[in-house]
This record gives C-alpha cells, structure tokens and sequence, in this order.
C-alpha cells in the first residue's frame, strides 16, 4: 500500500490535486486515501498522464507540521488518548532525560511530525484565539462510545466551528462492551457532522486508549487532513509566535511557552508581545532539550522575557532591547489608558454600530433552564433572521453562563442570552472584563423583542441622492497651494461648504467629489444660496471647464 502523500510526491501533484483526480475514479472519501492498493495507484498514474498538460505545479512555503488539540466532554478519555498515542509512538525510542510540561508535545509517525497542544478545556482552546491568533490546525473531538454526544461535547464542536478548524471524530472506549459507535454516529448528525460513510465530510475513528486500538488510523487520519490543508510556513518570513502557556519558576524567573507560527526564533533574539519584552536566554522543548532555534510549529519554553506571557498572546521579534522596551512601554500606557476609560461593552444597542461587512451576522450564546425552552427560543430565533442578516447561534447549553460561554462571546463579538439562569459574580466580574453582554430574561418574547430591535439596527440602510443645489462655472481658476478653483453661480436651491456633487457637462457625470472650500470674494463661508456667486473647490476632481454643472446633493435615509 502506498500512502496519499507518497503517490502526490511522486506525481508532482498536491494532496488537494490528487484527492480530484480520486474523485473521478470514484473514490468517494477522503479516508479513502489513507492506504491505496496497486489497482488503483494505476488508474491514477493513467489519469493523471492524461491530464498532466493542463497540471502546472504551484511554487509553494516549505510545509509544516499540523498542530492538532483534543476537545471533548470530560471523562471521555482525552488525557488518555493523547497519553496512548505518545507513548505508543516513543515508547520504542529513549527520549532521554525528564519530559518537561510545556503544554505541547510532538511525535513523528511515517517520518512526518505531528505536534499536540495540551489544553486543559474549552476555554483554554479559545482563550488562545483571544487576539484572533489562530493556534489549532485540526481538532479532534473525543466522544466515549458508552456515553455518546453529551453537554461538552456540544461546546466542543462550537468552539471548533468558532475557531474554524476541520474536525475529526474520534470514537473512544470501543473495547467497552456496552460502547455502540453507530448511535454515537447518528447523534452527531444533527450537529451537521455527517460521518463519511454516510455521504459526509466527517472523518470518524474508532479507538481505545486502553487497548491502543485504533490508533495508527487515527494519526494516518490526521496526517490525512493535514495533506489536505496544505500547511506552510516560510522559515525566513517574519517571527510570530503564540503564548500556549505561562509560569514563573522561582530559581529560572517567568516562562512563557510559545508556539511558532511563522517565521524562525533564535537564541539571542529580541522578543515583544503587548507590555512584555526580552532577549531570548534558552529555548527547551518538551523533551527538556536545549535548542539554539525553533522553526514553525515548534513550542518551545522561552526564558529571558520580563514577565509571564498569558495564552494567546502573540509575540514578535524586533532589532534590538531599546526598540523593545520602547515598543512594551508604549503598549503598557495604551493598557492603562484603556482602563481609565469606561469599558465599551458590546451590547445590543451599540451592536450596530459594527463594521459593515459584505453579510451581516449577529453572534448569539443561548442558554436556557431547560432543554425544552432552549429549543423552543433556539427556533423562534432562527426564523427571525433575513436575507440580510445573519443570526449564528455559537452554543447553546442548558445551565448557568460559564466562563467558557463568556470567553467564546468575548473571541466571536457575541452577546450571551440567558432565560431563567444563574450568573456567578465571578463570571459577571469577567464579562465586565471580556466586554460581552449577557441578558437574562424570564419571557421568551421579550428575547425576540429586543432582538428584532438589533436586526433592525444591523440591517444596512438604504438611502437615496436629494439634489440641494445647482450651481453653474463660469471660469477656472488655477491658485497656488488651494488647486482648481471654479467661478460659479448658484442657480438653484443652495450649496453648502463639505457638500457631496457630481460635475456634469454636456448633461453627463464626469467625476464626483466634496468641496472642500467655498468662498464669498476673499471670504471663507459655509453657505451660499441660489442668485449669488462663489469660488468653489472640489476635493476629489480637478478636472473642471468653463460650461461645467455642479450638482450638490445629500443622502436622505429611506424608511
């Protein structure tokens, strides 16, 4: 059997490029690839030749290791899986020394790297995407074959649709003899993961961190999905690099583990991320190795920096300590600054106020007291929505508003919708922090009230042209450090200085632009009314000739 990326390599062909031409064969899904008989290798190569003028092969980064974190429901097994595949990986090769707790790991399985983030939860996995820093390639989503989709395995997959990352399925506990993976299967249907041998995209696996079964699959899966990505880095682009943990030891000082993303880190290099800074001391991966660099998908504990860096925080490499220091302290008055102004909370009367986006789409956490209501304001919500905007529901749970449910809020810009819910001070305290909203209601139309009143606030207003003012030129002038300056006449209505117009001659548009001067003689003036002449200057259009009409208009708001 021969593996997809060995036929690709050998092909000249991408993995993406040679999962097209499986496609034609009839091969239906991308698990299909992992191992390929010799019957089919064939019918590719003889597709492939017979396609290979129109294959140009694309310039591309050096590829990197996918960066791979386990999600679940708690007590289905995640520590273990992961623990079962190092183990089953290395336990054949002496590491050498004590493994240190870096919150990463790596392993090689067919001579490629794989490398592990190891996150307590949920909200460690989107804590990370705090500054929109994107840590996570795949995530595999651990489900126990006994118990099947439960609570957090609902806030798993949201939190991995949040982060935009593909999802493989891992079907743990299959040695259990009350495990049944096909009711697991079906569950996760209605969360639109449909497994592939059902005609879906969702590559599922079935493992046993207990038995090791399964596990090659599962790795070759992730190899698989990685192919697909096509990930790469370019080791001489520049330096980003992202916080996956923090900690200050007493004899070595504060630590910081980051996870290189682009670019290469070096001993001796100079390092800024927000109020932090420092020249690179060490650098030791989780084997305890010292390293004298680290390329992309690399973490590596650093030591050097002035204080402990908080996950998701995203670090740069500058010239020198001064440009550093210069670079923190500027970013730790911009901090301070911030806290002495009111925080700006997102909420629904000031939702609208986003930037205008091609489609406009309203981020909602629900969280209701029962599962019955939680579906029934689920689904009055989802008919409220239009074809211009967008309701998303990011999660929804029954039970109090968690940390994870404000985390997911504050990363997506999304307000939190309680019925009949507790809310601890705590986690009030940390959505003042996060800047996220929760509302918690006691009758659902009130829900459905408020949130007709922020669709109508995101919906983009519609506005029509109301000509204010004729004026006609009546010669040109050209004036040193002002620029063309038009004699004009108002004919109609009125024109005033920062009116939008539109320059007509011969009855047709030839440019449009605000003036940005309007004069009296020598006198500067806001307004000029119809019967009396003025000096005009366009920003925007220069090209003005004597005969030429301007049009001064206003944008009035269409109900």
């Amino acid at each position: 059997m021969i593996r997809v990326y060995q036929l690709a390599k050998k092909l000249n062909l991408s993995s993406k490029e040679l999962l097209m031409f499986s496609l034609k064969l009839g091969m239906k899904t991308k698990s299909n690839l992992s191992g390929l008989s010799s019957e089919e290798v064939k019918k590719i190569e003889k597709l492939v030749l017979s396609k290979r003028t129109s294959i140009e092969k694309k310039e591309a980064f050096p590829p990197r290791a996918p960066v791979v974190t386990f999600l679940g429901h708690v007590d289905h097994g995640k520590t273990s899986l992961l623990d079962a595949v190092r183990e089953t990986v290395i336990a054949k090769k002496e590491i050498g020394g004590i493994t240190q707790r870096i919150g990463a790991s790596e392993i090689e399985f067919h001579n490629k790297r794989i490398v592990f983030i190891d996150t307590p939860g949920h909200e460690a996995f989107t804590a990370m995407r705090a500054h929109g820093a994107r840590v996570t390639d795949i995530a595999v989503l651990v489900i126990a074959a006994d118990d099947g989709v439960m609570p957090q395995t609902i806030e798993a997959i949201n939190h991995a649709r949040a982060a935009k990352v593909p999802i493989i399925v891992a079907i743990n506990k299959i040695d259990k003899s009350e495990s049944n993976p096909q009711r697991v299967k079906k569950q996760l249907t209605k969360y639109d993961l449909i497994p592939e041998e059902w005609g879906g995209e969702t590559i599922c696996v079935e493992v046993s961190a207990l038995s090791k079964k399964g596990l090659d699959n599962l790795l070759d899966m992730i190899l698989l999905e990685a192919e697909m990505l096509e990930l790469t880095s370019d080791p001489n682009g520049k330096l980003e690099a992202i916080v996956i943990e923090g900690e200050l030891d007493r004899k070595k000082g504060p630590s910081s583990t980051l996870l290189i993303k682009k670019g290469t880190l070096h001993i001796g290099d100079v390092l800024v991320g927000g109020h932090i800074y420092g020249k690179v001391r060490a650098l030791i991966n989780w084997k305890n190795e010292r390293l004298d660099k680290a390329d992309s998908s690399t973490a590596v504990k650093v030591l050097g920096l002035s204080d402990v860096g908080k996950p998701g925080d995203i670090f740069k490499k500058v010239r020198n300590e001064k440009e550093a220091r210069q670079l923190a302290e500027g970013a730790k008055e911009k901090e301070r600054k911030k806290s002495l102004r009111k925080r700006s909370i997102v909420d629904l009367e000031t939702f609208y106020k986003q930037e205008e986006e091609k489609e406009k789409v309203l981020n909602l956490i629900l969280k209701a007291d029962t599962q019955g209501t939680l579906r029934a304001i689920s689904d009055s919500l989802k008919n409220l929505e239009s074809e211009d905007v967008k309701i998303v529901i990011l999660h929804e749970g029954v039970g109090e508003v968690k940390k994870a449910d404000i985390l997911l809020a504050s990363t997506s810009k999304g307000i939190i919708i309680g019925f009949n819910v507790e809310i601890t001070p705590e986690n009030l305290a940390l959505a003042k922090e996060e800047r996220v909203e929760i509302r918690n209601y006691q009758i659902i139309y009130e829900i459905m009230d408020d949130i007709k009143k922020l669709l109508y606030g995101l919906l983009q207003p519609k506005y029509k042209e109301v000509i204010i003012g004729k004026i006609e030129v009546r010669d040109i002038f050209n004036i040193s450090k002002v620029g063309v300056v038009a004699g004009s006449y108002v004919t109609e209505g009125k024109v005033f200085r920062g009116s939008k117009v539109k320059i007509l001659r011969e009855n047709e548009a030839i440019g449009q632009g605000v003036i940005g001067s309007l004069k009296r003689f020598t006198q500067d003036v806001n307004e000029v009314r119809a019967g009396l002449e003025c000096g005009i200057n366009i920003e925007g259009f220069n090209g003005m000739k004597k005969g030429d009409l301007i049009e001064a208009y206003e944008l009035k708001k269409i109900n």
